[in-house]
């Protein structure tokens, strides 16, 4: 049952028992994987846990991990850890690319406006000149 909250952004938020009611855990279950810091449900006024649709989707995948293959509460830490660096990396690789991308489509732009003096060309092999010393 949706209940909204009145902090600087207004969103929709389950309350602990339509939550557990929902993925037929235990509240103290959900309590637990707060305390340990697995589960970050906002608050109401009232000092109410609310969990957001992000707090359960993250929930689906702790009980996927837990359920299905048997992982323990320090190796779904380890996996959520991971999940998050990996996704941050995805968007610093994404950010990058777009980029390379403007700067190369900057690149051709402006070579095709006009030819560079400092562009790359070929030299030929530098030759050896060998100097002989007179002995003294």
């Amino acid at each position: 049952m949706p209940i909204r909250t009145s902090k600087k952004k207004s969103r929709a938020g389950y309350m602990i028992s339509a939550v557990a009611e929902l993925y037929q855990l235990h509240p103290q279950t959900l309590r637990l994987y707060e305390r340990v810091g697995l589960l970050k449900p906002s608050r109401s006024q009232g000092n109410t846990r609310l969990y957001t649709e992000g707090d359960l989707e993250r929930l689906e995948v702790i009980l996927t991990l837990t359920r299905e293959m048997g992982v323990n509460l320090a190796g779904i830490e380890i996996i959520l850890n991971m999940r998050e660096k990996m996704t941050e990396m995805q968007k610093q690789m994404h950010a990058f690319t777009e980029f390379v991308q403007q700067e190369l489509s900057r690149g051709l732009n402006s070579a095709q406006m006009k030819p560079s003096r400092d562009a790359l060309m070929r030299v030929p092999p530098p030759r050896v000149i060998r100097v002989h010393k007179e002995p003294r």
